[in-house]
């Protein structure tokens, strides 16, 4: 069975992702703006959900 969660584990890893600091994601999570969870003292966030939220920002902005 394939493991479809495929986890971006770490405020600094989705910073790099997204292209911002980890002050920026972190208040992003805080605002509930990013669809993110806290694994204990760790941000994630699932790839999938993570390129669903980017396609609804751009659908928005179009």
């Amino acid at each position: 069975m394939k493991n479809d969660l495929q986890m971006i584990m770490g405020a600094d890893a989705i910073a790099k992702e997204l292209g911002m600091s980890r002050k920026q994601v972190y208040g992003l999570v805080y605002r509930k703006i990013l669809p993110a969870v806290k694994l204990g003292a760790i941000v994630a966030i699932r790839r999938s959900s993570l390129e669903s939220w980017v396609a609804s920002l751009e659908a928005q902005a179009a």
